[in-house]
């Protein structure tokens, strides 16, 4: 009998263990700052056929909601987009001039691009491209550019470096060649 109750014992605790080994590690204890939010974790692009698209129906959904019309991915814009991404990480800084100088602007022309560019969106951080977006719409600026009602087109991309850090472009343009809304060159915002 104390045979029996022994290997049944070991056989409990083996399958314990095995079923233990199998579960998924616990999420990593959340740090918070000084500010008492939680501070940014690495965010490691798993899917990346589907981060634009998440973001298209993510702006679509803010757009509808605000009564504006949809836009739709355009592959100029988003190389336009995915080459700034890369160009900020080798300045190491967030900004709309690439490192040969060329705007916005110029991107879009190089790429192709027939319509008027309505705006550019940029960020460096280590958080998804939904918690990106959620930073953009905080800024009026930007969160205007992205609900402009004569874009139509949506370029985005990033580059992420080896240490997470994601670079993150949003290109938005409107395809007709009308010029810019309270004159100026194309892409510039009224003032």
């Amino acid at each position: 009998m104390d045979n029996r109750l022994t290997r049944r014992f070991f056989l409990l605790a083996t399958a314990a263990g095995g079923l233990a080994a199998c579960a998924p590690p616990p999420p990593p204890a959340r740090r918070y700052g000084p500010d008492g939010r939680p501070l940014p974790q690495v965010y490691r692009i798993g899917d990346e056929g589907r981060v634009q698209y998440r973001m298209l129906d993510s702006v679509n959904a803010l757009r509808q909601a605000g009564g504006h019309p949809p836009l739709q991915l355009n592959a100029q814009l988003n190389a336009a987009a995915a080459t700034h991404s890369r160009d900020m990480s080798v300045q190491n800084r967030p900004w709309h001039f690439g490192s040969d100088g060329s705007s916005p602007i110029d991107r879009v022309r190089r790429v192709g691009y027939q319509g008027r560019l309505v705006g550019e969106a940029i960020s460096e951080t280590y958080e998804s491209e939904l918690e990106t977006l959620t930073a953009w719409m905080q800024d009026e600026n930007i969160r205007e550019v992205i609900l402009d009602d004569s874009a139509r087109d949506l370029g985005f991309d990033w580059y992420q470096e080896n240490n997470g850090k994601i670079w993150w472009t949003m290109v938005l343009g409107a395809p007709d060649l009308s010029p810019t809304p309270g004159g100026g060159t194309p892409g510039e915002r009224p003032a």
